[in-house]
């Protein structure tokens, strides 16, 4: 099967790289030291259409699919911003997919149209230090009174809570020790992020400095019943409405966070000269980038292979979790060798292979680890016994 974008995708691919483009080496150095958020380059995208790429034209979006989404993010993970410019705009594509699916016609009204225009930013509240991955343990409560909730816990890793308006939260309607199934008694909200009841803290890191990442503690929030997705008890479930493409574009743009870092260590082998030769003519330097190369182009295509897979309403689940293994494995190996290409400069942060090394950690990591990816797997593919 040929996986080559057509004409309009191209089209649509090339319109976000020109846009990502004038958003420089410099632009985004300057904002992983001051650690602000990227608000020129966030409403740029807004205005090529980005922010909207895969909801409903009807409120004021594209309409695309996900083989689209995969190849605008892989260009902006490909441009000098990599994954803090990935991060920026990542949660309009797949977040929002269930107000699509599970909301009512009232509140897709009510709340895509800022969200497309860029006049919302909206952040993600699942992971809690507790629960970590296993979602299903979550303790965050929502207590419902008359026509509110009051909703009481504790999110982490809360990506863009610093400049959100919004939140698309999950939090416990049934107790745990009530549930019929461990799956159930879990609610999805997208309400305000009112910061009179939820204490932001951000999380000192190590990479992707321009987006940051939160602790958010909520106390009492009054949340509208109209501000819940669908039924009562069954946001997991609608949750995992968005699980494969959320990984699909992981991978794409670990993808094309290998491929910036793949240029710049090719272009210094080629210009680097050391006795008295170009460094990458030696055969230690040419061979590693080569095999990143392959290693970048078949990630690419199994990312590719698993949206295509999800737009025809097949099931994708082992192929999404592969593309984000395997991008996210070939994106690491790149950036690695992009700083060891470079030796003693490749530390410094004039030459930002460094910054790309940093960053591209996130896809190792997020949003599931790569031994759960395995683990999955082994046991949906393979058929061997759950191991946890």
């Amino acid at each position: 099967m040929d996986f080559t974008p057509d004409s309009s995708q191209k089209a649509i691919a090339k319109s976000v790289a020109d846009a990502c483009r004038r958003f420089d080496d410099e632009y985004w150095y300057a904002l992983d030291q001051s650690h602000e958020f990227p608000t020129e380059f966030f409403q740029a995208m807004a205005e090529v259409g980005v922010l909207g790429i895969t909801m409903p034209e009807e409120y004021g979006g594209t309409g695309l699919g996900i083989v689209e989404a995969a190849l605008v993010m892989h260009e902006i993970a490909r441009s000098s911003g990599a994954q803090s410019a990935a991060s920026a705009v990542h949660i309009n594509i797949f977040g929002p997919h269930p107000i699509v699916r599970f909301g009512t016609a009232q509140q897709r009204q009510r709340w895509l149209p800022p969200l497309i225009e860029g006049r919302e930013q909206t952040c993600f509240g699942v992971t809690e230090p507790d629960a970590g991955l296993n979602t299903t343990q979550i303790k965050t409560a929502a207590v419902r009174d008359g026509d509110h909730y009051a909703i009481s816990g504790q999110k982490i890793w809360t990506t863009t809570a610093q400049v959100a308006h919004k939140v698309l939260l999950l939090a416990r309607t049934t107790p745990l020790d009530k549930v019929t199934s461990k799956t159930g008694g879990l609610s999805l909200f997208y309400t305000d992020l009112n910061r009179d009841h939820a204490k932001v803290r951000r999380i000192p890191k190590m990479g992707r400095g321009a987006v940051d990442s939160n602790e958010v503690f909520y106390d009492h929030m009054p949340v509208p019943v109209d501000d819940r997705i669908g039924e009562e008890g069954r946001g997991f479930e609608y949750l995992l409405h968005s699980l494969n493409p959320e990984r699909v574009l992981v991978g794409i743009e670990a993808v094309g966070i290998g491929r910036n870092a793949l240029e710049r260590a090719s272009e210094y082998a080629r210009t680097r000269v050391v006795f008295g030769r170009p460094i990458g003519q030696n055969q230690a330097i040419q061979h590693p980038l080569a095999e990143s190369w392959m290693e970048l182009e078949a990630a690419y295509l199994m990312c590719l292979h698993a949206a295509n897979l999800y737009e025809q309403g097949q099931p994708c689940g082992p192929q999404a979790n592969s593309a984000k293994y395997l991008g996210a494995e070939a994106g690491y190996r790149a950036c690695e060798r992009a700083v060891l290409t470079h030796g003693g400069m490749g530390y410094a942060k004039e030459y930002h292979v460094e910054r790309l090394f940093r960053e591209i950690m996130i896809a190792r990591l997020a949003p599931v680890s790569q031994q759960l990816v395995l683990c999955h797997l082994a046991e949906k593919v393979l058929g061997l016994p759950k191991s946890y």
